[in-house]
């Protein structure tokens, strides 16, 4: 059960949150994955770091979450795409959209009760509720994939 996995993991290390306990989960939704890394430390990365090396360290960054989250929910049967914002005067920003929720998950977000952002899912209307948790103005959106072998 995750909720004990969680809290047995708090200010240790997480040697049991795998991929393989996430995605195993019979109860995994998108706020549950949002409460698992909750205590993760936020920490840029240049390169996306492989969801297991986000895992292990506890640390990373929105690209890290995003593609955690959508490994784990795909394979929990959830529809997520991997959407990207750059915004004026910003460092771009990654959110895992997850249709079934009509909202996305943000890294920034994972700690507050309302771990998701409620959103239509065209790219256009993401970017704009993504600008605005920043208070900025975007310049443009994109959907992105990840390939975990492209990283060996």
């Amino acid at each position: 059960m995750l909720s004990a996995l969680v809290l047995t993991t708090r200010g240790s290390p997480a040697a049991s949150l795998t991929l393989e306990t996430l995605a195993g989960d019979p109860q995994m939704s998108p706020k549950r994955l949002a409460q698992a890394v909750s205590d993760f430390t936020h920490e840029f990365h240049a390169q996306v770091q492989p969801p297991e090396v986000f895992l292990e360290k506890r640390a990373g960054d929105c690209d890290d979450f995003a593609v955690l989250a959508d490994v784990v929910l795909k394979q929990r049967q959830f529809h997520t795409r991997l959407v990207h914002v750059r915004m004026v005067g910003r460092v771009a920003h990654a959110v895992c959209y997850v249709q079934e929720s009509r909202a996305y998950l943000d890294y920034n977000n994972r700690r507050y009760l309302f771990k998701l952002t409620s959103s239509k899912p065209r790219l256009r209307e993401i970017a704009e509720k993504v600008a605005d948790s920043f208070e900025a103005n975007w310049t443009s959106v994109s959907e992105f994939s990840y390939d975990a072998a492209s990283e060996q």
